[in-house]
């Protein structure tokens, strides 16, 4: 299955490749080249991560056809359980497997003679980039990071629930276990349309109606990203901070990318707060959350390639 959100540039190579996370679970991804690239030479790698819910035809396609153009070997992939990787039952999430995959991602870049195992990156969007920054805390061969509408996945679980709310949304959860050990497998509730949507719906705004336009439009749908996950993954975010030992990433630097419009900013801010230094926070003008999915106008490809090569040298 291919549905490509964007075209290739002529100059680009791409080929699918095939690997392992630390699990046994075989990912998916999509190595990005350029085409006159001296594979005799060592290059600096980037694994980007697609948004939580995404697949690398989608946004990481977009990031990786721009970032191989400048030189760099990128690496994308659908997370474990999802699109064209392996894993069941489909579409299940959890914290420590979504950021074991950017570690994998790691792995197979430092297998290939031309990348320079001392020049890798992480770059996540949404969702990955709390669990770019999550494996990069623990994962030191990961030498730069960064985050575009950085979403954390483990505070949004909790995010704006009382202790009450909190513990009636665990007990849900737990009972929900029971339903799906009786029905033999987990409950999914997908979020977006099979097929593509003709219109928005008047009654979504906000960030919803961002996501749906997105992800159930022409603009970005693919078949294999419906959106949400299976029903009893929240209880891993529930109980797991993505986010804690960001600190420790430290003296290897982290570029926060954000929407100066968007309604998750805060995720960034946050994040930028507990990070140590080197650190920088990007703002992009009249810049929404998931234009940094796809809009390569506002997008800042030129900003993102000096700063991994000032943080690769």
């Amino acid at each position: 299955m291919s549905n490509y959100i964007c075209k290739l540039n002529e100059g680009v190579g791409r080929s699918h490749v095939r690997y392992q996370n630390r699990y046994g679970l075989t990912l998916a991804g999509d190595l990005y080249t350029a085409r006159d690239m001296d594979k005799t030479q060592r290059h600096p790698a980037i694994v980007v991560g697609a948004p939580y819910g995404g697949v690398k035809e989608q946004s990481p396609a977009v990031y990786a056809n721009e970032l191989a153009q400048r030189g760099f070997v990128v690496l994308t992939f659908d997370p474990c359980y999802m699109g064209e990787s392996g894993g069941e039952p489909r579409h299940v999430s959890s914290p420590d497997l979504f950021s074991e995959n950017i570690s994998a991602g790691v792995d197979y870049l430092g297998l290939l003679p031309y990348v320079d195992r001392q020049r890798i990156a992480a770059l996540g969007i949404c969702g990955s980039g709390g669990f770019s920054l999550s494996a990069a805390a623990m994962d030191t061969r990961i030498k730069a990071v960064i985050t575009a509408s950085m979403y954390d996945m483990s505070a949004a679980a909790r995010l704006g629930l009382t202790s009450e709310q909190i513990q009636r949304r665990k007990e849900q959860l737990s009972l929900q276990r029971w339903k799906d050990t009786e029905n033999g497998f987990p409950e999914y509730l997908p979020s977006f349309p099979e097929e593509t949507a003709a219109e928005i719906p008047d009654e979504m705004q906000g960030i919803g109606r961002e996501f749906f336009e997105f992800y159930a439009t022409r603009r970005g749908h693919h078949p294999n990203a419906r959106g949400g996950f299976t029903t009893t993954s929240d209880l891993s975010f529930l109980n797991y901070a993505l986010n804690d030992h960001i600190a420790e990433i430290s003296p290897r630097p982290i570029l926060f990318i954000v929407g100066e419009q968007a309604e998750s900013r805060f995720f960034s801010d946050m994040a930028f707060e507990k990070a140590d230094e080197p650190k920088r926070l990007l703002v992009v003008p009249s810049c929404n959350h998931v234009d940094l999915y796809d809009d390569t106008a506002k997008i800042p490809f030129d900003e993102i390639a000096c700063f991994l090569r000032d943080s690769l040298e």
